[in-house]
């Protein structure tokens, strides 16, 4: 009985920390998603400790410097002022925490398999160190059932029960990075315990600093809900890009016909081409779903194709830039190149699964010369390439045979582009509004 005692009052002092907001919380991940959770935490009161393994980030936002977008550096110095938010970079304060949220990357290896490397790290770290009466919360985006097949039988490993000594839940992230009318705090909150314990605790937890929050049965349902966001999205997205390839066979203007489509009232949603898919989730997610489905000898055919699609795209604007050079007499591995846009989204410094990295590899290795320009991306490393960012200066864009626009950044004067540029490649109709010169124009 004085077992069972404990336990109750172990749950009731962790809720009663999370409703007069004195309990600590632990971040581990201070990327896109933990760094703007970590501020609206600390906005309400909490006292956020963050973990982050990059000693320059943790150094960072000890001295109110962002490094996310999404938050500013004048509003994180002042929490850090307060004492609202810490960064560490080890796991010596795990047993002071009394929530801690994992926010750390799930990507795919070389095979499109599930990379659980850092889940798995970070979840070992905090078995070797946790208490009775914490909540632990995986928000990184995974395949169903992470949360009690992986981190679970961890955790249990440390002599904790879960339900008895700590609580478990999966609340899938929901951010768009760039986005100023949904952030962290208006954006809709789902929540899946692996008990009903658990999801009391963790409904508790977020109603405090979050809008609306919508509970699930199980962490295995709220893991799936995210994947299949992410699905529906690159599904469609593939959807667009299959009938982008079609209008070029047919010689007809893909956005033309997608605009006209979008002014239907009902029964249909916008969703528009491009070079290919980005960022760390479209690209990446949706093959979680797919392995999963192996796994039970299913197959998911529209996954699948979909994945095939978008993967397509920055080869078909390869092929796009090849007959366009040929066009002018040109050959490829004669010619200069300019990208404009790295990034995987407009106004965003962020170029993670960029089509762009892969458009300008293939360029490279058809011979051309290749620089690119993108007022977010001063230089980055990938996929081989180490590049850094040119002024779009008026010589650079009239020595340039071709310039394509792989990103639709707000900042880029398009009628200045085009009208110093030979030909302008446009992936992104950027060029929508341009007038003047649009000979020089071809659309993906």
């Amino acid at each position: 009985m004085s077992f069972l005692l404990t336990n109750v009052s172990n749950k009731q002092v962790l809720l009663d920390k999370l409703l007069n907001r004195t309990a600590t919380v632990g971040v581990v991940g201070l990327g896109y998603v933990g760094l703007p959770f970590a501020v609206e935490k600390a906005k309400v009161g909490f006292r956020v400790i963050g973990i982050e393994q990059n000693p320059l980030r943790a150094k960072q936002i000890n001295s109110g410097e962002s490094y996310i977008s999404d938050v500013k550096s004048e509003e994180l110095r002042k929490l850090v002022d307060q004492g609202l938010i810490q960064a560490v970079s080890n796991f010596r304060h795990v047993p002071l925490l009394d929530a801690i949220i994992i926010c750390v990357p799930t990507p795919l290896t070389k095979n499109l398999t599930p990379d659980l490397q850092y889940v798995e790290s970070v979840t070992q770290e905090i078995a070797k160190r946790m208490r009775p009466g914490q909540l632990i919360c995986l928000e990184s985006t995974t395949y169903p059932g992470t949360t009690e097949e992986i981190i679970l039988p961890i955790l249990e490993a440390s002599g904790f029960r879960v339900e008895e000594d700590f609580y478990l839940a999966h609340s899938p992230e929901r951010v768009d990075p760039g986005n100023m009318r949904y952030t962290t705090k208006n954006t809709n909150k789902v929540v899946g315990g692996v008990g009903p314990e658990s999801q009391q605790v963790a409904e508790t937890f977020y109603k405090q600093t979050v809008e609306h929050v919508i509970t699930v049965n199980s962490a295995k349902a709220a893991e799936l809900v995210k994947v299949f966001e992410n699905t529906f999205r690159a599904v469609n997205i593939a959807l667009v890009n299959e009938l982008t390839l079609l209008c070029d066979r047919m010689n007809l203007n893909v956005w033309e016909v997608l605009e006209a489509a979008f002014t239907k009232p009902f029964g249909i949603m916008p969703f528009f081409p491009g070079p290919g898919v980005g960022g760390h989730c479209i690209p990446i997610d949706p093959h979680y779903l797919e392995w999963k489905a192996k796994e039970l000898n299913f197959t998911t055919h529209f996954i699948s194709l979909a994945g095939e699609i978008n993967r397509r795209m920055p080869w078909f604007v390869r092929d796009k830039v090849t007959r366009l050079l040929n066009g002018m007499g040109k050959a490829v591995s004669q010619t200069k190149i300019l990208l404009v846009g790295v990034a995987y989204k407009k106004d965003l410094g962020d170029h993670r699964e960029s089509p762009a990295v892969e458009i300008i590899q293939l360029l490279k290795e058809a011979g051309a010369s290749v620089i690119y320009h993108d007022p977010y991306v001063e230089s980055f490393e990938a996929g081989g390439l180490s590049l850094s960012s040119q002024p779009l200066t008026d010589e650079l864009i009239m020595s340039s045979d071709l310039v394509v626009i792989a990103t639709d950044h707000s900042s880029i004067d398009y009628n200045l582009l085009v009208s110093k540029a030979g030909h302008v490649l446009d992936t992104r109709n950027a060029t929508r509004n341009v007038s003047e010169n649009r000979e020089r124009i071809t659309l993906l």
